[in-house]
């Protein structure tokens, strides 16, 4: 039990480190009041340039790994560790994902959460993220719709988490898949009211299936 509390706390923290907004106080720029107001890799993407957006990035993914490598790890060598390192990675991953969201040093407004979750699937479940990325992809270059390729790719988790994992599956393994799904739904709802209404943003410039068409149809 004390195992557990302690995985999902440190998780937490390590999770509420905002790249983008800490990254943004050494600019002097809150990416809460820029562009759409998320604090992560795309809105960073946008509204401040490549070099901080992959900064940015790069803080969202350690973090993640970090939580699903190094905090079961600290407690099983404090001796605390009553529940399989497994189940303590998968909480104090998911834990990251949510501190990212409401990251408790910034007022609880944070990002969406994906960067994070990538960087904790990577360690604990690598067989995921060559399928994730297939996904991400092909719905940005079919669409340009980051926020529908980003809910496609963490739907896709839960079948590759079973399919392409180790047999039996661990529940753990199982249960973080559908909470990171359902958790990347909800904090892109607001992607998807938007496509509903026709009225969210692309990156045209990645749509090559469209440039593709275009310049076949002037060849």
């Amino acid at each position: 039990m004390l195992d557990g509390m302690l995985a999902a706390l440190g998780g937490y923290l390590l999770g509420s480190i905002s790249g983008s907004l800490l990254l943004g106080r050494f600019r002097g720029v809150d990416i809460r009041a820029l562009g759409s107001g998320n604090a992560g890799g795309t809105n960073a993407l946008r509204t401040v340039g490549w070099r901080f957006a992959l900064a940015v990035v790069l803080i969202d993914l350690g973090k993640g790994a970090l939580a699903v490598a190094l905090v079961p790890w600290l407690i099983n060598l404090a001796g605390l560790a009553s529940q399989s390192l497994i189940n303590l990675a998968a909480l104090a991953g998911f834990a990251a994902v949510v501190g990212h969201i409401w990251p408790v040093y910034f007022r609880f407004r944070g990002g969406k959460g994906a960067g994070t979750a990538v960087g904790a699937v990577a360690v604990i479940a690598p067989w995921c993220i060559l399928p994730l990325l297939a996904v991400w992809l092909g719905t940005i270059v079919a669409t340009g719709y980051v926020g529908l390729a980003t809910i496609l790719a963490g739907l896709s988790l839960v079948p590759a988490m079973w399919l392409l994992g180790p047999e039996p599956l661990p529940p753990a393994l199982g249960a973080l898949a559908i909470a990171l799904a359902v958790l990347l739904v909800f904090t892109h709802r607001s992607n998807l009211s938007r496509l509903l209404d026709g009225t969210e943003n692309r990156f045209e410039k990645a749509r090559l299936l469209k440039r593709r068409r275009q310049s076949d149809d002037q060849a």
